[in-house]
């Protein structure tokens, strides 16, 4: 595979990344505001590339096929559209991941006014107690 290949598919390379930073966030830190912040950014990456595989370059346009005049046949191409279905599941899933850190961090904060900590040992170990 040729330095250029690898290159040419840079915007995959970007969720790669950001998606293992989230994943590392939520599994090799402690500290519960941290583990949020990386479910959030593993969420992001997600939505980013689902959203960017929904788009065409060229002369795509909007999913909306204008009615021509009576008589006249007009072939609809599908290639001369964009896909509008990655981009409506991915408002969903803003709206899930919007709600998801809301209650993480609703959790979090009754956590932390509970055992008066966010790392993950020292409330451990309270419990334990």
């Amino acid at each position: 595979m040729a330095m250029a290949e690898i290159f040419a598919k840079y915007n995959y390379w970007i969720y790669i990344t950001l998606m293992m930073i989230g994943l590392y966030a939520m599994i090799a830190k402690g500290n519960l505001a941290k583990k949020i912040i990386g479910m959030s950014i593993f969420q992001t990456a997600i939505i980013v590339f689902y959203v960017s595989i929904g788009a065409k370059k060229g002369g795509a346009t909007i999913p909306i096929i204008a009615h021509g005049h009576e008589g006249a046949e007009h072939v609809v191409r599908a290639i001369d559209y964009v896909n509008p279905l990655p981009h409506v599941l991915m408002l969903t899933a803003i709206v899930v991941g919007v709600a998801t850190l809301g209650v993480a961090l609703a959790i979090a904060m009754s956590i932390y006014e509970r055992y008066g900590s966010m790392e993950e040992e020292e409330i451990l170990e309270r419990i334990r107690e």
